[in-house]
């Protein structure tokens, strides 16, 4: 079999899957798992032949024309480099896991069959969009996948969260992509060609008449798909859905695909000056501010949330930096770890029977209950927090060795403002990542809140894929950098001493500081009788003064309920932690900005309608009914009636006709 047949296999599958889930789901649930793991399965053991066989070498092209245009073409094409090879080997890794993971995680769930066909559906749609060689076929990948975080974040549609969070993850994505789909016809207009390696040649020849705005156009859309500053805001409210959608979401598909939008189409971006600046200021604000974020939440699913915007951010600084080779390494590696977390997450979540209990300041005696959750979530947030030998390390350290490189003159892809801007707020994001990092394992191992329900252990399926997924988060960048250039086009992507030094001493610090506030605060606590109610409910009552349990059963109900008072993210915040915690208030700015206005003026097109228009139109239909019933009210019936009425008016006329003779 060849690979181009191979390739084109490896999205089928997973979309005929997706179609026989949908027809057979209800009608026969005993196929709804086999239906959604086996063609996952297959599509990954396809991906991995097809990048084995691909080896880093020469571009794998292969094209059909899909139908005639008159003008630009669209067509079937293929376009399968390094790049395109492992990013599809790690959609299809993460992809199973998620979908073995859900068997375990949704078994009980009355709408898995839906919910497992819609994730197959989802995985197929980001292969399209990795091996597509077409951007208006690939758009159709990244069109489907919208709709699909649509319906899987409102999969709880019971719950209104679920329903506000997945109506506002379609909107504010939609808001970018139309600038998007403007910026893809006015490329493939000046470059004569959708296909990627015509456009790719037409960049090099210079002869696209205007680079930037195409590019900011596209920017556009990259911000809302990939959650970049200011279109981000959707992505930890998607939370609401269930937790191995949040993994493959942030981990493999969706936010992934703007970013390797991006790395596919570089030298466009390159030739303009102007967007690669707007492009690492925007992954600047976006790190910082995410992982300031980050620190201040209370759900951990939001936490890993504003995490996975984050080390977004720092793959859309690789790429500022005309760097893709550390922008597609750090996604892999962050692919890896972040599904890790978002899994193990899950079974916390799962431990404690529900997901409202997903609070770190409620959570206490996880480390005994979840031991496999325990080991493997340490794993991920070391990799998460760039220490060393840890896969994060060595593919963080690539992208502030790419902004080094440039700002040491090294490399000239980007302007050197660009680069600067990139490596202090990667700097300063590594101390926060590493801040954040250790409160959630604090919090979340080692808390003192009220202990949740012991509902038993979790499926075998959901704690040997965390197992799985802790492999390459221990192990790959390691790996990766010695065996990677050869897939990236040689690109060199060793640790830089200065970087590793810098990047890996502020994590330290950053895991330090908060450790040692957690100390701290958990000792202010233990002093206080508030604490130590929190720190010893079934204890004595008589060890804390009456007043305090008093105030403590009005706040919280019972003594077993009470909040982590240990919480470090407040101390290291102080008065920012109020803003941070709610996401700077972005909501509230786009509320005021865009969303009370838009209602102001459909409250006026209502008024104009029903006062205005239907006025005319109501007047319109009432003069005819007047004038019937003027008429109607003259049809009596009555023969001498309308003999008296017929000689009234000849005698009018006759009378008319004399006076207009005597006049005359």
């Amino acid at each position: 079999m060849t690979t181009t047949t191979l390739a084109v296999l490896v999205p089928l599958l997973p979309f005929l899957g997706a179609a026989a889930g949908l027809l057979l789901g209800r009608s026969a649930p005993g196929f709804a798992r086999p239906l959604a793991v086996l063609p996952t399965l297959a599509s990954l053991v396809l991906a991995a032949l097809v990048a084995a066989r691909q080896g880093g070498g020469r571009a794998l092209d292969a094209v059909t024309e899909l139908t005639p245009t008159g003008s630009v073409p669209v067509e079937l094409a293929l376009h399968i480099d390094g790049f395109a090879a492992l990013v599809a080997v790690l959609v299809g890794t993460v992809a199973t896991c998620v979908q073995i993971y859900s068997t375990g995680y949704l078994r009980d769930d009355p709408r898995y069959a839906s919910y497992a066909a819609l994730v197959s559906l989802f995985t197929s749609a980001m292969f399209l969009v990795v091996y597509s060689g077409d951007l208006m076929v690939l758009l159709v990948g990244w069109e489907v996948m919208g709709i699909c975080s649509y319906f899987l974040v409102g999969h709880y549609w019971e719950t209104p969260e679920a329903r506000a969070a997945s109506l506002k993850a379609f909107l504010v994505t939609k808001l970018g992509d139309v600038p998007f789909l403007i910026g893809l016809l006015a490329l493939a207009t000046e470059a004569g060609s959708f296909r990627i390696t015509k456009i790719l040649g037409a960049v090099a020849s210079g002869s696209l008449d205007h680079p930037t705005l195409i590019a900011l156009l596209l920017l556009a859309g990259v911000a809302g798909k990939s959650a970049q500053f200011p279109l981000h805001t959707w992505l930890p409210d998607a939370m609401a859905g269930p937790t191995p959608v949040s993994a493959l979401i942030h981990a493999a598909t969706m936010v992934a695909a703007g970013v390797y939008f991006v790395a596919r189409l570089l030298p466009l971006f390159e030739a303009s000056r102007a967007a690669m600046v707007v492009l690492a200021v925007m992954a600047a604000v976006t790190m910082v501010g995410s992982a300031l974020a980050a620190l201040a939440q209370d759900d951990i699913k939001r936490v890993l949330a504003y995490s996975t915007i984050g080390q977004l951010g720092y793959m859309t600084g690789a790429l500022a930096t005309g760097d893709r080779g550390a922008a597609v390494f750090h996604l892999l590696s962050h692919g890896a770890f972040k599904a890790l977390l978002f899994l193990a997450a899950g079974v916390i979540i799962h431990a404690a029977g529900t997901n409202s209990l997903a609070a770190m300041s409620r959570m206490r005696g996880l480390r005994d209950r979840v031991p496999d959750a325990y080991w493997t979530m340490t794993v991920a947030l070391l990799a998460l927090a760039a220490i060393p030998p840890f896969s994060g390390f060595f593919s963080k350290e690539s992208v502030l060795g790419a902004a080094e490189h440039v700002v040491t003159g090294h490399s000239e892809h980007a302007p050197g403002a660009a680069a600067w801007t990139v490596l202090v707020a990667g700097l300063i994001t590594a101390l926060l990542t590493a801040a954040y990092a250790a409160r959630l394992w604090l919090l979340a191992f080692r808390g003192r809140g009220a202990e949740a329900p012991d509902h038993g252990r979790q499926p075998l399926v959901m704690n040997a894929v965390l197992w799985v997924l802790a492999l390459p988060s221990l192990a790959l960048g390691g790996l990766a950098f010695r065996l990677l250039p050869d897939w990236f086009d040689g690109q060199d992507l060793t640790p830089t001493l200065t970087t590793s030094v810098l990047g890996t001493g502020v994590a330290l610090v950053g895991g330090i500081v908060t450790y040692a506030a957690w100390r701290h605060t958990t000792a202010l606590a233990d002093r206080t009788p508030l604490g130590a109610v929190a720190a010893h409910p079934e204890g004595d009552a008589g060890l804390v003064e009456a007043e305090a349990i008093a105030a403590h059963r009005a706040a919280y109900g019972d003594l077993a309920s009470a909040p982590d008072p240990s919480d470090p993210g407040r101390l290291l915040l102080g008065p920012v932690h109020r803003h941070a915690a709610a996401g700077f208030h972005l909501d509230a700015v786009y509320a005021t900005l865009f969303v009370r206005p838009v209602q102001a003026g459909a409250s006026l097109v209502r008024f104009l309608d029903r006062e205005v228009v239907d006025t005319y139109v109501r007047a319109a239909g009432a003069l005819p009914r007047l004038l019937g019933a003027a008429v109607r009210r003259a049809q009596t019936g009555n023969v001498q009636t309308y003999v008296s009425a017929l000689l009234a008016g000849t005698v009018v006329l006759a009378v008319a006709a004399v006076l207009v003779a005597a006049g005359a």
